[in-house]
């Protein structure tokens, strides 16, 4: 009865002890091994550890990839045209002694410490790079490498925190708000610029087209007259041909044929008055034969 009376208090003592002693650092942790304040062990791979108790104190750290936002951020890029900057960065601790001597704390307070001092590196770098280059190399393909010169830059600061920066990304790259409407307005002001060019070279070419139109026109005009009086002299020289001919066969009916002619294209109409001598040779074949007719 006495001796577990005793017992029990030293059993429960030795349990404390022997629980006390241990730790388990979790696949998502980092953990240090301080005693009295001073770094004595590194604990990076997960498992069951054992410590001094009473004497040593374990601090874990988050091992996974973390996020920090940055921003809004304004930068001035080489063409002086103000953009705001969103921006996000990955990173993870790979050095947990560094760290803590670079935060001074543990846990959540450390990351806070941490992000804030990553902060100030990433507007630096930020600002750097993106002040280095126009507004339009921001806005275009070559965002991607901006942001990989970023992150190579991030990169040699962060290790003095103890920390990997993983990636950098800009979310936003947008104008100021009080820009905006100076910026629409020079945009507005060049659009139109543009299309009075437009207008003016499609009026100048219409212009030439028109002018290479007319000349073929009158080309093709001049042409067909040249052709058409060839065409009508040939036939006049064919009809005064054959003319000549039926003269000479019978004169008497070639006048005959003429006078026709000419009386068709002298008494033209219902009211034809023509003053002559009754003697005149042009009405020889209107004269009758027969009296009474």
């Amino acid at each position: 009865m006495r001796k577990s009376t005793y017992l029990l208090p030293v059993l429960v003592v030795a349990l404390i002890a022997i629980f006390s002693s241990l730790f388990i650092v979790d696949e998502r942790e980092k953990a240090l091994v301080l005693q009295f304040g001073r770094v004595v062990d590194i604990r990076e791979e997960p498992g069951l550890y054992v410590k001094i108790p009473m004497i040593q104190e374990v601090v874990t750290y988050d091992d996974r990839i973390l996020s920090r936002e940055v921003g809004p951020l304004e930068v001035t890029p080489l063409d002086d045209r103000r953009l705001v900057v969103d921006a996000f960065a990955r990173y993870r601790i790979i050095d947990v002694n560094k760290f803590r001597e670079a935060t001074g704390a543990g846990g959540d307070q450390a990351i806070e410490v941490a992000g804030r001092r990553l902060d100030s590196i990433l507007v630096a770098q930020t600002r750097e790079i993106l002040g280095s280059v126009s507004s339009n190399d921001i806005l275009s393909s070559d965002r991607a490498a901006l942001m990989l010169r970023i992150r190579n830059g991030a990169i040699m600061d962060a290790r003095g925190l103890g920390l990997e920066v993983i990636d950098v990304r800009l979310k936003r790259t947008d104008l100021p708000r009080e820009n905006l409407s100076a910026t629409f307005d020079r945009m507005r002001a060049e659009r139109e610029r543009e299309a009075t060019d437009e207008r003016a070279r499609g009026k100048e070419a219409a212009q030439r087209i028109r002018a290479q139109a007319d000349r073929t026109v009158v080309e093709l005009v001049s042409d067909a007259n040249r052709q058409s009086e060839i065409i009508r002299g040939e036939a006049d020289a064919k009809r005064n041909g054959i003319f000549a001919t039926a003269f000479g066969a019978d004169p008497e009916f070639f006048e005959f044929y003429r006078s026709l002619a000419a009386y068709r294209a002298a008494l033209q109409g219902n009211n034809s008055t023509m003053v002559m001598s009754p003697d005149s040779e042009f009405f020889d074949y209107l004269k009758s034969v027969t009296p009474g007719r």
